[in-house]
């Protein structure tokens, strides 16, 4: 795969000041002197040349060389940058492929790094987090993985379960030598030590799924109790078409907004009522299934109301709307009192939202973990052998039991990071990437 040369645009479709064009492979630099007019000498330094078709100047421009294994893909590379604009980007790409190389596959540059051994797979993975991180708190958490805090903290559990595996298969391979019970014991202990250590990685699943999408938050309540005007005043704009007509929102709406700096996947629902309109009651029914898939609930209740109806979903944090228009109204313990017609209350709904979220600001270093599913399934297999080779052990069972489950585990956390990689999971993996990256 790494024997030829490729070729790609790095940077976005569409007009700017700049456009990159990459190369990365043994022909980049021959390429490069085929296209353009300057001679880069040293690594790493931008020279200003221009392209040419020929005998035709397309563009004044930078490149810059960088000399193998000292670049992010690890083989020689070429960068070169000039003036923004699709057709042109185009045409610099096109010169490249005319004079060597081929066209990039999704992902390949961060793929060729991940096998040149720039960066494991959790790096790989954090790159394409970067690019599409939508608040300040994911950048962050994405920016740490990237430096190799997951990777590092996997591969501390990989070698655990490593050196305990060998323990026991050197147990296995010499029974003449025996083992007393406290070493067994020891064993045990190890085993469980690397089990908690899983599990909690584990425990931090749900944060990396907000972090990546969103906090899910279903804005519910009763027809007319300004669940439009709590989305338009949480968004800043005029989404939802409010009415004093009950029953106005038919449908689900969904939008973002970052609070806090962190995102929430808002959604606003039908007032749920007893209705015979059947375009009614099925927005009812979307409401319903918004609330089983949310994380969070924001129950709306007209603060005039005389009583409160019970919270849709444990947990629910209990939005009392209008409330300018029942200043006296005892508002219940937990109860947000709001007006989103002067903005009263919003801001201590807002903190309360974050504070629901459960991720730590203030100590990203320390907090902050972003697996994604694939590797909180992988996790779980992982915990799933540590836990019955733990079971065996402390049952007295054929060791050779306990090895087989220990592997298991050795090969679901291997495969997190790519240390057992399969032609499959890199291909799941880079085939989400952009062109160029």
């Amino acid at each position: 795969m790494t024997g030829d040369t490729i070729a790609a645009i790095a940077t976005p479709p569409g007009e700017g000041a700049i456009a990159m064009v990459r190369l990365s492979g043994p022909d980049s630099k021959k390429i490069l002197g085929r296209i353009f007019s300057g001679k880069p000498s040293m690594p790493r330094q931008a020279v200003f040349g221009r392209i040419l078709d020929g005998g035709e100047v397309v563009d004044q421009a930078l490149a810059t060389w960088f000399e193998a294994p000292g670049s992010f893909t690890g083989e020689e590379m070429a960068e070169i940058t000039c003036h923004g604009g699709i057709l042109l980007a185009a045409r610099v790409l096109e010169l490249a492929l005319r004079h060597g190389a081929r066209a990039a596959e999704p992902g390949e540059f961060s793929r060729r790094a991940f096998l040149n051994g720039r960066m494991d797979l959790t790096q790989a993975e954090a790159v394409m987090d970067i690019i599409r991180a939508r608040t300040p708190l994911a950048l962050r958490a994405a920016a740490l993985q990237l430096e190799g805090r997951l990777g590092r903290g996997i591969e501390a559990l990989r070698d655990g379960v490593l050196e305990t595996v060998a323990n026991l298969e050197a147990w296995i391979d010499f029974p003449e030598e025996g083992i007393d019970p406290a070493s067994g014991r020891e064993l045990l202990a190890k085993i469980s030590s690397l089990e908690k250590a899983t599990a909690s990685l584990l425990s931090t699943a749900d944060q990396g799924r907000i972090l990546r999408e969103g906090v899910r938050t279903a804005i519910v309540g009763k027809p007319n109790a300004g669940k439009s005007s709590l989305l338009n005043r949480l968004l800043g704009m005029d989404r939802a078409i409010v009415s004093e007509t009950p029953g106005t929102t038919r449908d689900t709406i969904e939008e973002s907004a970052c609070l806090g700096g962190i995102l929430f996947k808002l959604t606003d629902t039908a007032g749920l009522r007893e209705t015979n309109d059947p375009v009614e009651r099925e927005g009812v029914a979307r409401t319903g299934r918004a609330l089983e898939q949310s994380d969070l609930v924001l129950h709306v209740v007209d603060a005039t109301e005389e009583e409160i109806p019970p919270p849709p979903r444990e947990g629910s944090i209990l939005v009392l709307n209008k409330s300018d228009l029942a200043p006296g109204r005892h508002a219940p313990s937990g109860a947000i009192r709001t007006s989103c017609l002067t903005g009263a209350g919003l801001e201590e709904l807002t903190k309360k939202m974050v504070s629901s979220a459960g991720l730590n600001q203030s100590a990203p270093e320390q907090s902050l973990a972003a697996i994604n599913a694939r590797h909180k399934a992988l996790l779980e297999t992982a915990r799933t052998g540590l836990a019955a080779a733990a079971e065996l052990v402390g049952e007295n069972r054929p060791p050779e039991l306990a090895a087989v489950e220990l592997r298991t585990a050795l090969d679901a956390l291997g495969q997190i990071v790519g240390a057992t990689d399969t032609e499959d999971i890199l291909g799941e993996i880079f085939g989400r990437f952009c062109i160029g990256k």
